[in-house]
Parts: C-alpha cells; sequence; structure tokens
C-alpha cells in the first residue's frame, strides 16, 4: 500500500513539473511574440516559401530587424542580415518545430517575424494561427487542388481550410486570381473582423522581374508589394529587398547542357504539381523556349503519389498538348498513366516509357532524350515529383556536369550584394541590448 502511495506521489509530482515546465514555455512563447512590431504567417498551396523569403527581404530592406522561416523544398531561419540556418530534424517535422524557431532566434532586437505554416489540417492550421504566430496579417498565396484527403475535395472547401489561419481584425493579402474564390476568403475574413488586400499581378511590370536571377512570379511579387504598402515602406525599396532575398532550394533555374550532340534547356520543374501551378508556368516558361525547339516532358510518378499521377495523365491530354512534343514516363504507374493519356486523346507513339517498368541506366536515358530531339536544340521539362531513382539521375547528372556551379544558397546568403540596406543598423543593434519599451518609444 505505501509503495503504492509512492508510485502514486511521484507519477502527481511528475506531472506538476511537466505542467509548470508547459505553462512557463507558453509564457515564454506569448513575451516573444508581443515584442514583435509584424507577424507575417504565410499559407496557401504554392509559393509559401518563395512569398516567405520574398517578404522577409521586403521587411529588411525596408528596416524592419526581421526573423523568416521557411519550411520548403529544406527548411530555414533566415536571419537579419540575410544570412541562413538550416533546420536540423531528428525526426519527422512537425509544427512544435515554430515554437522552437521563435525561442531560438526572436531576440529582443527583432522587430519582426515572416512564417511558413507548416501545418496541413484545419485544425492545426488553427493551431498554428492563434497560438504559434498569432499574425497581424496573413498571406494565402492561391488555393488549388491538393492535400484534398484533409483540406476537403472542392476548391470551395480548401479556401475554407486555408482560412483557419486568417487572423482577427488584421489583415489578409492573397493573389488568389479566381473572383469567386477571393469573394469566398473575403467572406471568411469579414466573420473575423478582418479584411482582405488582393495582390494583383498586373500591378507588377517587367522591369520589376528583370533583376531576379532565377524564374519567379508576378504574383509573389504582388504580395511582397502589398505587404511593403501596408507597412508604409517605398515601393522601389521593396523590389530590391525581394531581389536580393536568396531563392528556395526547388527554384526553376533555366540553363542548358549538352546530352549527347544535342543543347538542351533543363527546366526542373518539380515543386509545381497541381494544374493551375503547372499551366501558369508553362505560359511564364514559353517565352524562353527556343525556336522550333523540341519540347519533352518527364512525367514522373512515385508510388506513394497515385493521384497526382492520375491528375497529370489527365492534363498531358487536356491542358499540355500544344506545349509537349514527347513525354516520357518515369517512377511508377506507367502503363496506368500512359493508358489515361492515349484514352484522352495523346498520341500512343510520343509517350515513352523509362521508369520502373524499364530500369533504365542514366546512359540510357539520356540516348533516350537525345533520340526524341530531331535538331540541335530542345526543352527538357521535369514534372510532378522529385524522388523517383530515374529524375535523381537526371539531376545528380546536370548538378554534377563539368563547369556547373552548384547553387549553395547557405552561401549565397552572405553575399555583399544580398545584404538589407541597414546594415549599418543592425550591426549597431547586435553590440548593444536595446529594451523592447525603449526602442518602440523611439520610432
Amino acid at each position: 500500500m505505501i509503495t503504492s502511495f509512492v508510485c502514486l506521489g511521484i507519477l502527481l509530482l511528475a506531472a506538476a513539473g511537466i505542467v509548470t515546465h508547459w505553462a512557463t514555455a507558453v509564457r515564454q512563447h506569448q513575451r516573444r511574440l508581443d515584442q514583435l512590431d509584424v507577424r507575417i504567417h504565410v499559407n496557401g498551396i504554392r509559393g509559401k516559401s518563395s512569398v516567405t523569403r520574398l517578404v522577409a527581404g521586403v521587411l529588411r530592406e525596408g528596416g524592419f530587424v526581421t526573423v523568416a522561416k521557411t519550411t520548403g523544398s529544406a527548411a530555414r531561419v533566415i536571419g537579419p542580415m540575410g544570412e541562413e540556418t538550416p533546420i536540423i530534424r531528428r525526426g519527422a517535422p512537425t509544427i512544435n518545430e515554430q515554437i522552437d524557431v521563435v525561442a531560438a532566434h526572436v531576440t529582443s532586437e527583432v522587430e519582426a517575424i515572416v512564417i511558413e505554416c507548416m501545418a496541413v489540417r484545419p485544425l492545426y492550421q488553427k493551431y498554428s494561427q492563434d497560438f504559434m504566430v498569432r499574425s497581424d496579417i496573413t498571406i494565402i498565396t492561391n488555393v488549388r487542388e491538393d492535400h484534398q484527403e484533409e483540406m476537403g475535395e472542392t476548391l470551395e472547401e480548401i479556401a475554407d481550410s486555408l482560412s483557419a489561419t486568417i487572423p482577427r481584425n488584421g489583415v489578409l493579402i492573397t493573389a488568389e486570381d479566381r473572383a469567386h474564390l477571393r469573394q469566398r476568403l473575403e467572406d471568411n475574413a469579414a466573420v473575423l473582423g478582418s479584411r482582405l488586400v488582393h495582390a494583383d499581378p498586373l500591378t507588377v511590370s517587367d522591369e520589376d522581374m528583370a533583376g531576379f536571377d532565377y524564374v519567379q512570379f508576378k504574383e509573389n511579387v504582388a504580395i511582397g508589394l502589398e505587404v511593403a504598402r501596408l507597412l508604409g515602406i517605398p515601393r522601389q525599396r521593396a523590389i530590391e529587398g525581394m531581389w536580393k532575398s536568396v531563392p528556395d532550394v526547388g527554384v526553376v533555374r533555366l540553363k542548358w547542357y549538352p546530352v549527347r550532340d544535342k543543347q538542351v534547356l533543363w527546366i526542373p520543374l518539380f515543386a509545381a504539381n497541381d494544374r493551375e501551378s503547372v499551366i501558369g508556368s508553362f505560359r511564364t516558361l514559353a517565352p524562353y523556349f527556343p525556336k522550333d525547339g523540341t519540347v519533352v516532358a518527364l512525367l514522373n510518378n512515385r508510388t506513394d503519389r497515385g493521384r497526382r499521377a492520375e491528375l497529370f495523365a489527365q492534363m498531358v491530354p487536356h491542358d499540355l498538348a500544344p506545349q509537349l512534343d514527347h513525354v516520357i514516363t518515369l517512377g511508377a504507374y506507367e502503363s496506368q498513366v500512359t493508358r489515361t493519356m492515349v484514352e484522352g486523346g495523346y498520341p500512343a507513339s510520343r509517350i515513352h516509357s523509362f521508369g520502373d517498368d524499364v530500369k533504365p541506366t542514366l546512359d540510357e536515358l539520356l540516348d533516350g532524350i537525345a533520340d526524341l530531339i530531331p535538331g540541335q536544340s530542345g526543352v527538357l521539362i521535369g514534372m510532378v515529383n522529385i524522388h523517383t531513382h530515374q529524375a535523381e539521375l537526371l539531376l545528380e547528372h546536370f548538378a554534377e556536369h563539368d563547369g556547373e556551379e552548384v547553387f549553395d544558397e547557405i552561401l549565397e546568403a552572405s553575399r555583399p550584394h544580398r545584404a538589407p540596406a541597414g546594415t549599418a543598423r543592425l550591426h549597431r543593434l547586435a553590440s548593444r541590448r536595446v529594451p523592447v519599451t525603449t526602442r518602440r518609444s523611439d520610432r
């Protein structure tokens, strides 16, 4: 009996310790958030990581001491000077990572945070907003068909799920281009006392885009400009901040490579995996295609992405056929996706199997690609997913090609030309601890 009471007492003490530790952590997290002048939560289906980086660049160039955190192809914390730190995970990623980032990087000098939403399920998205970020400005980049298992089957349901991160009495910015979905987001924002701001890509000029050394989209830049307008940052300064921002690991860079005796423009478009994003990307990329060049798409399907494989198999005949001369299937589901494409009207003679059914070597892949290009130049577009054996063979081949400069975003972030305009101010802040109340009263 005594032993039982002792064990119960130990359990109660342990539980009390856990609750006390949790309550202390909560208070500390809330204090760190409260000190910030700007809190921005970035959600949406496509472009979250890119927008997080662009918006952080706007804030840094606008004079805000800013910390950003992305959850894209490679999770990163981006510091006030634009310096990047990789996030090392010991297990599967969880949304509690956001709390750890705030604890480790939001010091008393930091004035703004831009944080990419990690959650997919609406309940977790709401928890992320209401507790972890508590943003005044939320960005929903767009509404697209993806993660239907968690977010809903229709676009309207997905819009409602994304709306879980809308702030109370704040601002929602979106570049969603369909009026009925924008209206749905606006209605959801109004319920919470927030207003919607439309980031219109028509406000972004070709001159604004000329400063990017990678493929960027006007919708993303328009969001950055709306953030700048809300915070009183001059437009040109905002543009320059976005130019300086280092792109995400999965960004599309257009480069030419020799493939046997042909020259091929390699476009790794693997990150775009919904219908609207792919069609929009083709529209953006088309001016870069060589005149009369053969366009070959790699339809790259993972075993755990069967639904996505079916989506792209339908897109080829119905949405992409005029742009594609040939389709090469990689990875899984080759017979199924080929059948779907043929049934949709895409010629079987222009579909070529080089995936798990064939298991080609790298040399066989390169020979097959070159054979499909009758002229001297062509375009090779990787679509749908990255992680199949054949796609990784090609990615490694192009990355290791003689003369290829590997883009290291960690190193690139330290380049002097990437530093924000307020570098001197940041150095001063680093040398002294400024109380939050003093800093705010001086502004």
